[in-house]
């Protein structure tokens, strides 16, 4: 399987305010861009060549930097993009509404350590909802890592590495965060990703 880049779901000025056009033309057309050429080129040669991306991701963990750190953004940002959506936020569907107050209290709660969780994490990376187990958990991981290689499901993924947010919110990342969590996420999306984790 080689990676491509795939077109975003909305036009690039679709998450304005909360996200500009400038910050998505360079996110996905360059950085995205980036780890997908790169991703290909580490790729050719090794025992993950035809494999499915969450295999390539799961394998390389560990044992090679470079694909790993390429391919895992790769599929990292495949989601983010569909983890947005125009006038996002709003009301959770049921079923998962219900799954995040049983694990994490209530849904003002999941949203207030979500926030935590990336405004804590320590230079680049990544905060997560995700499924272990069979509960929803909220973590947070260095670069290009996710919950895949530590035993669980993401559901939903906020990038805080500064290229994600720093043309719109200078050094203000909870701000940002913020933004994500209350207008920006794509929660049938979310959803979709649950209930595969859950079956």
């Amino acid at each position: 399987m080689t990676f491509t880049l795939p077109a975003l779901p909305y036009s690039y000025d679709a998450l304005q305010p909360y996200m500009s056009k400038e910050t998505l033309e360079y996110h996905h057309d360059k950085h995205h861009q980036a780890y997908v050429t790169n991703g290909n080129n580490l790729l050719k040669g090794t025992e993950w060549e035809g494999k499915s991306l969450e295999d390539i991701v799961k394998g390389s963990f560990g044992k090679n930097a470079g694909l790993f750190n390429n391919a895992g953004q790769h599929y990292n940002h495949m989601h983010f993009w569909n983890w947005m959506k125009p006038n996002g936020g709003g009301a959770i569907p049921g079923k998962l509404e219900k799954a995040i107050v049983s694990s994490l209290g209530s849904v003002e709660k999941m949203k207030e350590d979500f926030i935590q969780a990336g405004v804590t994490q320590f230079g680049s990376g990544w905060c997560w909802l995700a499924v272990q187990d069979g509960k929803v958990i909220i973590t947070k991981t260095a670069n290009g890592e996710s919950p895949l290689v530590h035993g669980a499901t993401p559901i939903l993924g906020c990038d805080v590495w500064e290229h994600s947010y720093y043309i719109d919110y200078r050094n203000r990342r909870p701000d940002y965060v913020k933004a994500f969590i209350e207008n920006m996420v794509n929660w049938s999306y979310v959803e979709e990703m649950f209930e595969a984790a859950t079956k």
